[in-house]
């Protein structure tokens, strides 16, 4: 298939220009503020890009550079695909090994997004805020994601966002930071229900806070999860709660990505001096380096995420 170059200053008006002449959309990066495309046409393929000579997702995650983030509330998202906004968590993203973002879809209903998928070693969706609706390779009739529900998503696992409450706010979670969003244009979802099926060494996980006890973790509560399981030992991921306003201490971590949101309420960091944190703030600690949370307030709430060496 041949394909030539289109360089445009505006991606969207040049995508819908392109549809209207019949073209397809099968690929599009990044995510949190796309810049190139590639679309075809029968025998006819389109390299839209805002940013000529930019290198090409690569499939090798880069080496992890280590160090401490501490990202704040109120920073303004960008436009991402599918008219979803994206706030950076992560600045630097350790030389392009995480990517970390605070997603959000202002107005809710229907989502422009259409049966895809991504070459990725992880990815993790977790709701903030309200609901989606989601429909997974698999995975049986479309359902819901409610409050402090996550699903891991395994490399090329079909999906598709369908539609949102209002002010939906998911965090997402993904190595390597830079990859490329493919089209499937012949799977239809819902295509079955195969629960327990393998895709990349993984497995699909749909995590149900509603359904998730509160045990005793860090001097204070959590819910666990089996993302473990479904990694297969790349990552661990927990909401936590403090318990009567107690410090919460956590040991030296012995993989790479220690990564904190803050998803309700306030406490102090106690890392390399005091941080104050408050809703929808995120840190990230260095591995092998102990923190605590101090002072929680009462309806504190953190998301906390920790990964091994994915290599």
């Amino acid at each position: 298939m041949s394909e030539r170059e289109i360089v445009c200053e505006d991606l969207d008006l040049a995508l819908d220009d392109l549809k209207r002449q019949g073209f397809r959309l099968d690929l599009i990066y990044p995510a949190d503020d796309p810049h190139t495309a590639v679309l075809s046409n029968g025998p006819e393929a389109v390299r839209l890009t805002k940013r000529p000579g930019t290198p090409a997702p690569s499939d090798r995650l880069p080496p992890f550079t280590p160090e401490f983030i501490l990202a704040r509330a109120g920073a303004s998202p960008a436009q991402g695909r599918a008219g979803m906004l994206y706030r950076d968590l992560i600045p630097g993203r350790f030389g392009g090994r995480y990517i970390a973002s605070h997603i959000s879809i202002p107005e809710g209903g229907p989502v422009a997004d259409w049966v895809h998928y991504h070459r990725i070693a992880l990815q993790m969706i977790y709701v903030r805020r309200g609901w989606v609706r989601v429909a997974y390779q698999d995975g049986g009739d479309p359902f819901v994601m409610n409050q402090g529900d996550l699903v891991i998503q395994p490399p090329e696992i079909r999906h598709r966002v369908l539609e949102s409450s209002p002010g939906l706010e998911v965090i997402e979670i993904s190595a390597p930071a830079v990859h490329a969003t493919y089209a499937d244009h012949q799977l239809e979802l819902p295509n079955g229900n195969n629960p327990g099926g393998i895709f990349g060494g993984q497995r699909f996980l749909r995590h149900v806070a509603a359904e998730t006890p509160w045990t005793p973790a860090n001097s204070g509560e959590a819910q666990e999860t089996e993302v473990d399981v479904a990694t297969s030992g790349l990552a661990e991921v927990r909401t936590i709660r403090p318990r009567n306003g107690e410090a919460m201490s956590f040991g030296g971590h012995r993989g790479e990505l220690v990564f904190g949101f803050v998803l309700d309420g306030s406490a102090m960091l106690a890392y390399r001096g005091l941080h104050e944190l408050g809703p929808a703030d995120a840190f990230v600690i260095p591995p092998g380096q102990a923190w605590q949370l101090t002072h929680p307030s009462g309806d504190f709430r953190l998301l906390h995420v920790a990964t091994a060496s994915l290599d």
